[in-house]
Protein backbone atom coordinates (compact mmCIF):
# COMPACT_ATOMS: atom_id res chain seq x y z
CA UNK A 1 0.00 0.00 0.00
CA UNK A 2 1.27 3.27 -1.33
CA UNK A 3 2.19 5.83 1.87
CA UNK A 4 -0.17 8.58 2.38
CA UNK A 5 2.82 11.30 3.04
CA UNK A 6 6.25 10.99 1.11
CA UNK A 7 9.59 10.65 3.37
CA UNK A 8 9.54 13.48 6.02
CA UNK A 9 13.56 13.81 5.91
CA UNK A 10 12.76 14.48 2.10
CA UNK A 11 10.23 16.84 2.80
CA UNK A 12 12.36 18.67 5.53
CA UNK A 13 15.68 18.58 2.39
CA UNK A 14 12.98 20.41 0.10
CA UNK A 15 11.57 22.64 2.22
CA UNK A 16 14.93 24.05 3.29
CA UNK A 17 16.22 24.28 -0.22
CA UNK A 18 13.10 25.40 -1.45
CA UNK A 19 13.23 28.77 1.28
CA UNK A 20 16.81 29.33 0.24
CA UNK A 21 16.46 28.30 -3.45
CA UNK A 22 19.77 26.74 -3.20
CA UNK A 23 20.54 22.99 -2.35
CA UNK A 24 24.26 24.34 -0.94
CA UNK A 25 22.91 26.25 1.46
CA UNK A 26 20.37 23.78 2.49
CA UNK A 27 23.13 21.24 2.95
CA UNK A 28 24.78 24.00 5.35
CA UNK A 29 21.04 24.39 7.27
CA UNK A 30 20.77 20.93 7.80
CA UNK A 31 24.41 20.45 8.58
CA UNK A 32 24.60 17.14 5.79
CA UNK A 33 26.70 17.18 2.14
CA UNK A 34 24.66 18.77 -1.08
CA UNK A 35 25.00 15.28 -2.23
CA UNK A 36 22.40 14.22 0.99
CA UNK A 37 20.22 16.99 0.28
CA UNK A 38 19.92 16.20 -3.67
CA UNK A 39 19.29 12.86 -2.94
CA UNK A 40 16.39 13.47 -0.78
CA UNK A 41 14.85 15.96 -3.47
CA UNK A 42 15.29 13.01 -6.14
CA UNK A 43 13.72 11.01 -3.86
CA UNK A 44 10.82 13.17 -3.57
CA UNK A 45 10.01 13.97 -6.85
CA UNK A 46 10.41 10.35 -7.84
CA UNK A 47 8.12 9.27 -5.39
CA UNK A 48 5.08 12.59 -6.28
CA UNK A 49 5.92 11.73 -10.33
CA UNK A 50 6.62 15.47 -10.88
CA UNK A 51 9.87 17.82 -11.12
CA UNK A 52 10.04 20.41 -7.98
CA UNK A 53 13.09 21.96 -9.63
CA UNK A 54 14.64 23.33 -12.80
CA UNK A 55 18.04 24.03 -13.49
CA UNK A 56 18.40 28.03 -14.17
CA UNK A 57 22.55 28.65 -15.11
CA UNK A 58 24.36 27.37 -11.75
CA UNK A 59 21.28 27.74 -9.71
CA UNK A 60 17.44 26.43 -9.23
CA UNK A 61 14.09 27.32 -9.44
CA UNK A 62 10.80 26.01 -8.36
CA UNK A 63 8.21 24.23 -10.76
CA UNK A 64 4.63 25.49 -10.45
CA UNK A 65 4.04 21.54 -8.39
CA UNK A 66 7.52 22.80 -6.42
CA UNK A 67 5.75 26.32 -5.51
CA UNK A 68 2.80 24.21 -4.47
CA UNK A 69 4.66 21.88 -2.17
CA UNK A 70 6.46 24.32 -1.05
CA UNK A 71 3.73 26.53 0.11
CA UNK A 72 2.17 23.37 2.16
CA UNK A 73 5.60 22.68 3.25
CA UNK A 74 5.92 26.19 4.81
CA UNK A 75 2.92 26.34 6.60
CA UNK A 76 2.75 22.38 7.65
CA UNK A 77 6.62 22.78 9.35
CA UNK A 78 6.09 26.53 10.81
CA UNK A 79 2.84 25.51 12.45
CA UNK A 80 5.17 22.27 13.61
CA UNK A 81 7.89 24.68 15.15
CA UNK A 82 4.92 26.70 16.61
CA UNK A 83 3.32 23.49 18.68
CA UNK A 84 6.65 22.90 19.69
CA UNK A 85 8.07 26.21 21.29
CA UNK A 86 4.26 25.87 23.22
CA UNK A 87 5.13 22.50 24.57
CA UNK A 88 8.69 22.83 25.38
CA UNK A 89 7.20 26.47 27.32
CA UNK A 90 4.59 24.07 28.75
CA UNK A 91 6.86 22.52 30.90
CA UNK A 92 4.32 21.41 33.79
CA UNK A 93 7.03 23.02 36.34
CA UNK A 94 6.44 26.61 34.86
CA UNK A 95 3.88 28.48 35.55
CA UNK A 96 0.27 29.17 34.61
CA UNK A 97 -0.05 32.79 33.79
CA UNK A 98 -4.37 33.49 34.63
CA UNK A 99 -5.31 36.56 33.22
CA UNK A 100 -8.51 37.99 34.79
CA UNK A 101 -10.84 41.41 35.65
CA UNK A 102 -8.87 43.26 38.20
CA UNK A 103 -12.10 43.42 39.81
CA UNK A 104 -12.65 39.49 40.13
CA UNK A 105 -9.05 39.25 41.09
CA UNK A 106 -9.33 41.73 44.30
CA UNK A 107 -12.86 40.99 45.42
CA UNK A 108 -13.41 36.99 44.79
CA UNK A 109 -9.82 35.08 43.77
CA UNK A 110 -7.34 36.83 46.73
CA UNK A 111 -9.26 35.46 49.31
CA UNK A 112 -9.19 32.22 48.31
CA UNK A 113 -6.02 32.07 46.77
CA UNK A 114 -4.04 30.30 50.02
CA UNK A 115 -6.37 27.47 49.41
CA UNK A 116 -6.03 27.37 46.16
CA UNK A 117 -2.18 27.03 46.05
CA UNK A 118 -2.39 24.49 49.61
CA UNK A 119 -4.64 22.70 46.68
CA UNK A 120 -3.05 22.59 43.73
CA UNK A 121 0.88 23.26 44.48
CA UNK A 122 1.70 22.04 40.91
CA UNK A 123 0.18 24.64 39.13
CA UNK A 124 2.31 27.13 39.86
CA UNK A 125 -0.26 30.07 39.33
CA UNK A 126 0.43 33.48 38.52
CA UNK A 127 -1.94 36.21 38.14
CA UNK A 128 -2.70 38.96 35.15
CA UNK A 129 -4.79 41.80 36.18
CA UNK A 130 -6.65 44.39 33.62
CA UNK A 131 -9.81 46.24 33.60
CA UNK A 132 -9.66 46.54 30.63
CA UNK A 133 -11.05 44.11 27.86
CA UNK A 134 -9.11 41.15 28.02
CA UNK A 135 -7.35 39.06 25.29
CA UNK A 136 -7.59 35.60 25.61
CA UNK A 137 -5.28 34.75 22.97
CA UNK A 138 -2.54 37.18 24.35
CA UNK A 139 1.06 35.50 23.98
CA UNK A 140 2.24 34.39 27.10
CA UNK A 141 -1.12 33.51 28.96
CA UNK A 142 -2.03 30.53 29.93
CA UNK A 143 -5.57 31.06 30.60
CA UNK A 144 -8.20 33.71 31.38
CA UNK A 145 -11.14 34.08 33.48
CA UNK A 146 -14.00 35.92 31.40
CA UNK A 147 -18.04 37.14 31.55
CA UNK A 148 -19.02 36.83 27.90
CA UNK A 149 -21.84 35.18 25.75
CA UNK A 150 -21.99 32.19 24.02
CA UNK A 151 -20.85 30.75 21.01
CA UNK A 152 -17.56 29.91 21.92
CA UNK A 153 -14.40 30.82 19.38
CA UNK A 154 -13.53 27.68 17.44
CA UNK A 155 -9.86 28.43 18.82
CA UNK A 156 -10.84 28.31 22.08
CA UNK A 157 -11.08 25.37 24.97
CA UNK A 158 -14.09 26.87 27.40
CA UNK A 159 -14.81 25.65 30.81
CA UNK A 160 -18.07 26.77 31.52
CA UNK A 161 -17.63 27.85 35.34
CA UNK A 162 -21.02 30.04 36.33
CA UNK A 163 -23.99 31.48 34.83
CA UNK A 164 -23.76 35.48 35.58
CA UNK A 165 -26.23 37.12 37.89
CA UNK A 166 -26.51 40.85 38.32
CA UNK A 167 -28.66 42.99 40.33
CA UNK A 168 -28.14 46.91 42.05
CA UNK A 169 -26.77 47.31 45.35
CA UNK A 170 -26.11 50.04 47.66
CA UNK A 171 -24.96 50.42 50.94
CA UNK A 172 -26.86 50.97 54.60
CA UNK A 173 -25.40 54.11 54.91
CA UNK A 174 -26.54 55.72 51.27
CA UNK A 175 -28.90 58.74 52.37
CA UNK A 176 -31.52 56.53 49.90
CA UNK A 177 -31.43 52.96 51.66
CA UNK A 178 -34.56 53.65 54.06
CA UNK A 179 -36.48 55.07 51.23
CA UNK A 180 -35.77 52.40 49.22
CA UNK A 181 -36.23 49.75 51.01
CA UNK A 182 -39.42 47.19 50.81
CA UNK A 183 -40.25 49.56 47.83
CA UNK A 184 -40.26 48.11 43.96
CA UNK A 185 -37.69 47.84 41.25
CA UNK A 186 -39.07 50.88 39.25
CA UNK A 187 -38.41 52.90 42.44
CA UNK A 188 -34.83 53.31 40.59
CA UNK A 189 -36.46 55.71 38.09
CA UNK A 190 -36.32 58.38 40.53
CA UNK A 191 -32.40 57.34 41.54
CA UNK A 192 -29.56 58.82 40.34
CA UNK A 193 -27.33 55.58 39.56
CA UNK A 194 -23.73 54.40 39.38
CA UNK A 195 -22.03 52.84 36.60
CA UNK A 196 -19.33 51.90 35.31
CA UNK A 197 -17.54 52.50 31.62
CA UNK A 198 -16.09 48.87 30.75
CA UNK A 199 -19.83 47.14 31.22
CA UNK A 200 -21.96 50.62 29.95
CA UNK A 201 -24.49 48.03 29.18
CA UNK A 202 -25.23 46.46 32.13
CA UNK A 203 -28.00 48.65 33.94
CA UNK A 204 -29.87 48.33 30.35
CA UNK A 205 -29.43 44.77 30.60
CA UNK A 206 -31.19 44.66 34.16
CA UNK A 207 -33.88 46.93 32.95
CA UNK A 208 -34.94 44.57 30.55
CA UNK A 209 -35.02 41.66 32.30
CA UNK A 210 -37.26 43.63 34.90
CA UNK A 211 -39.53 44.38 31.70
CA UNK A 212 -38.27 48.59 33.14
CA UNK A 213 -37.94 50.93 30.11
CA UNK A 214 -34.32 51.76 30.13
CA UNK A 215 -34.12 54.65 28.86
CA UNK A 216 -36.10 56.03 31.98
CA UNK A 217 -32.88 55.25 34.01
CA UNK A 218 -30.87 58.19 35.28
CA UNK A 219 -26.94 57.88 34.86
CA UNK A 220 -25.55 59.52 37.57
CA UNK A 221 -21.64 59.30 39.00
CA UNK A 222 -19.49 56.59 36.32
CA UNK A 223 -16.28 55.41 37.20
CA UNK A 224 -13.76 53.67 34.48
CA UNK A 225 -13.83 50.24 36.05
CA UNK A 226 -16.44 47.75 37.73
CA UNK A 227 -13.76 47.87 41.51
CA UNK A 228 -14.31 51.62 41.41
CA UNK A 229 -17.84 51.40 41.21
CA UNK A 230 -18.11 48.95 43.74
CA UNK A 231 -15.90 51.19 46.54
CA UNK A 232 -18.73 53.92 45.56
CA UNK A 233 -21.29 51.74 46.47
CA UNK A 234 -19.68 50.97 50.06
CA UNK A 235 -18.96 54.19 50.60
CA UNK A 236 -22.13 54.99 50.17
CA UNK A 237 -22.21 57.15 47.26
CA UNK A 238 -25.40 55.81 45.64
CA UNK A 239 -26.81 52.48 43.79
CA UNK A 240 -24.75 50.83 41.42
CA UNK A 241 -24.93 47.54 39.22
CA UNK A 242 -22.72 44.61 40.16
CA UNK A 243 -22.40 40.99 39.55
CA UNK A 244 -23.53 38.53 42.31
CA UNK A 245 -20.18 37.13 42.36
CA UNK A 246 -18.20 40.00 43.31
CA UNK A 247 -20.45 41.50 45.90
CA UNK A 248 -21.86 38.07 47.65
CA UNK A 249 -19.77 38.36 50.58
CA UNK A 250 -20.28 42.13 51.51
CA UNK A 251 -24.17 41.18 51.41
CA UNK A 252 -23.32 38.08 53.82
CA UNK A 253 -21.64 40.58 55.79
CA UNK A 254 -23.92 43.17 55.82
CA UNK A 255 -21.87 46.31 53.88
CA UNK A 256 -24.03 46.15 51.27
CA UNK A 257 -27.94 45.69 50.30
CA UNK A 258 -29.43 43.86 47.35
CA UNK A 259 -33.31 44.42 48.06
CA UNK A 260 -34.57 43.35 44.59
CA UNK A 261 -32.27 40.80 44.34
CA UNK A 262 -30.12 39.36 40.97
CA UNK A 263 -30.92 38.83 37.63
CA UNK A 264 -29.73 36.15 35.31
CA UNK A 265 -28.21 37.38 32.27
CA UNK A 266 -27.13 35.91 29.02
CA UNK A 267 -23.41 36.01 29.78
CA UNK A 268 -21.15 32.94 31.77
CA UNK A 269 -18.04 33.22 33.45
CA UNK A 270 -15.58 30.49 32.02
CA UNK A 271 -11.93 30.17 32.13
CA UNK A 272 -10.71 29.98 28.27
CA UNK A 273 -7.51 28.26 27.11
CA UNK A 274 -5.72 28.44 23.58
CA UNK A 275 -6.68 24.89 21.90
CA UNK A 276 -3.42 25.10 20.08
CA UNK A 277 -1.66 25.04 23.70
CA UNK A 278 -1.88 21.66 26.24
CA UNK A 279 -4.72 21.74 28.61
CA UNK A 280 -3.17 19.17 31.35
CA UNK A 281 -3.28 21.96 34.07
CA UNK A 282 -6.54 24.18 32.41
CA UNK A 283 -8.73 20.92 34.02
CA UNK A 284 -7.84 20.47 37.34
CA UNK A 285 -8.03 24.34 37.73
CA UNK A 286 -11.53 24.60 36.26
CA UNK A 287 -12.10 21.82 38.36
CA UNK A 288 -11.03 23.84 41.93
CA UNK A 289 -13.42 27.07 40.41
CA UNK A 290 -16.18 24.87 40.10
CA UNK A 291 -16.13 23.72 43.23
CA UNK A 292 -15.61 27.09 44.75
CA UNK A 293 -17.63 28.81 43.10
CA UNK A 294 -20.66 25.95 43.83
CA UNK A 295 -19.61 26.98 47.70
CA UNK A 296 -19.75 30.90 47.06
CA UNK A 297 -22.57 32.81 48.48
CA UNK A 298 -25.52 33.46 46.71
Amino acid sequence: MARDLPSLNALKAFEVAARLESMSQAADELHVTHGAVSRQIRQLEDELGVALFDKVGRGIQLTAAGRQLRDACRDAFGSLREVCAEIRQADQRGPFLLACPGSLLARWFIPRLDRLNAELPELNLHLSASEGELDPRRAGVSGTLLFAAPPWPADMQVYPLRQERIGPVFSPRYSGAARLQGQPASALLNESLLHTHSRSQAWADWAHLQQIDPASLTQGQGFEHLYYLLEAALSGLGVAIAPQLLVADDIAAGRLLAPWGFVQTQHQLGLWVPKRQPQGAAQPLADWLLSELAGSSE
